[in-house]
């Protein structure tokens, strides 16, 4: 199983391209950063985590801005979103970004994407929350036209556009990994008709995320992998995934400046190790 790292990305915390030199140095599989466009002042929509929503979420960077820094600081590191919130996103805009990046990246990025929580959020950019799920379906059809086909076009009920050239095309064929988050029925069958993988949460049981393999392996998708995201830098935590049947474990990082995050980073690289060694005996 590898270990990754997964974060928000502020203004107040250490430089995108400082912590993926970081992350990188010390072993770990893959950096995943958290998007949020904005934070609206109405408060309705609760935080799925309870009590008042930490400050990191009104401070997030562009996340393809924030991985764009991090890839230029780094060669083997693979970079994702944790997850995008394509619903609120335009997806030709958000084609030609996933692109670029890949490019840039020299095919290192994964696609983490969902269909939030905050409905106010979501509102702001025109998406009406109680068709969410259905729009990002359509978006992620259209992304795979886009960048598989010279002549992409795309014509569904929540997304429609005659042909158009756009490039450039990702690295990584036929695109770059798409994986996908939440849980439940919906989110299984989008996982089995259009992602390559599947980010559950780290504190899903591993009978869950077994029972959900073999679901998938049903549906004709053994190929799926399995990023557990924003795990506890614990052995023990490290081990229920494992026994899961999990690919990749990333272990949440507090948002600090950038001599809290190094200390920090190396007691994670000490777990990881110690975890591997045991893994291994």
């Amino acid at each position: 199983m590898e270990i990754g790292i997964a974060t928000f990305i502020t203004d107040e915390g250490i430089r995108p391209d400082v912590l993926g030199a970081a992350i990188e140095e010390r072993g770990f599989s893959s950096l995943h950063i958290a998007e949020h466009s904005h934070i609206p002042v109405s408060r309705e929509s609760p935080y799925p985590g309870g009590g008042d929503l930490p400050r990191v979420y009104y401070r997030t960077l562009d996340p393809f801005v924030a991985l764009t820094a991090a890839a230029g600081a780094t060669s083997n590191l693979k970079l994702g979103t944790g997850v995008a919130l394509l619903q609120q996103r335009d997806v030709i805009h958000t084609a030609k970004e996933v692109a670029s990046l890949d490019l840039v990246s020299r095919g290192r990025f994964v696609f983490g994407v969902g269909v939030g929580w905050n409905r106010e959020e979501m509102r702001n950019h025109g998406t009406d929350p109680r068709t969410r799920g259905a729009l990002v379906d359509e978006q992620l059809a259209a992304l795979k036209e886009i960048w598989t086909k010279d002549e992409a076009e795309f014509h569904g009920e929540l997304v429609d556009f005659d042909p158009i050239f756009a490039w450039p095309k990702p690295v990584q064929k036929p695109h770059p990994p798409i994986y996908i988050g939440g849980a439940g029925e919906k989110a299984m069958q989008r996982i089995a008709k259009y992602g390559d993988g599947w980010l559950p949460h780290a504190h899903t049981p591993p009978e869950e995320l077994r029972r959900a393999r073999q679901w998938l392996a049903d549906q004709g998708r053994s190929d799926i992998k399995f990023s557990a995201f924003g795990a506890t830098p614990e052995e023990d935590a490290l081990g229920k995934l494992a026994d899961g049947g999990v690919d990749e474990a990333t272990l949440f990082l507090p948002t600090e400046p950038e001599a809290a995050t190094l200390e920090r980073l190396d007691q994670f690289a000490k777990v990881a190790e110690s975890f591997r060694k045991g893994q291994q005996a």
